[in-house]
């Protein structure tokens, strides 16, 4: 059963055209899973084998108002896992989370790997800077 059951305000799509498939004629559409279709059963078992052999989850950049999302978090609440969010706003698993950033994904990522990238020189010295210093020439 589907499980996109977001409200579109009264929106019109008349002029809205959906590519089709040259070869075939079929509807052409990206490897995602859009509202209202229901995400493949092997694809929701693999996310939750990782899961559970996760020590928490990190939610990035989702409301989690879609429960397709928003089930990993339960299912990470009911076995004792920490939930962390990065997102402008209410999520629907913010009575669940240990802690939330209210702050643009990117920004927060950023920073996140300024600080991994600090820890892990001063953890391992000198090869690790030359290590970076080369990553962000290539770069």
């Amino acid at each position: 059963m589907p499980d996109g059951y977001a409200h579109i305000e009264d929106l019109d799509f008349a002029a809205f055209d959906v590519p089709g498939c040259t070869r075939c004629g079929g509807v052409l559409k990206p490897d995602v899973v859009f509202f209202g279709e229901s995400v493949p059963r092997e694809l929701v078992q693999d996310a939750a084998r990782s899961l559970e052999s996760a020590d928490a989850m990190l939610v990035l950049g989702s409301s989690l108002m879609v429960y397709s999302g928003f089930r990993f978090c339960e299912w990470a609440a009911k076995s004792g896992k920490p939930i962390a969010a990065v997102n402008m706003g209410k999520t629907r698993a913010d009575a669940l989370l240990a802690l939330k950033i209210e702050a643009p994904c990117s920004a927060v990522l950023e920073e996140l790997i300024e600080a991994l990238d600090a820890g892990f020189a001063r953890q391992h010295g000198n090869a690790v800077e030359q290590a970076l210093d080369f990553r962000h020439r290539r770069e």
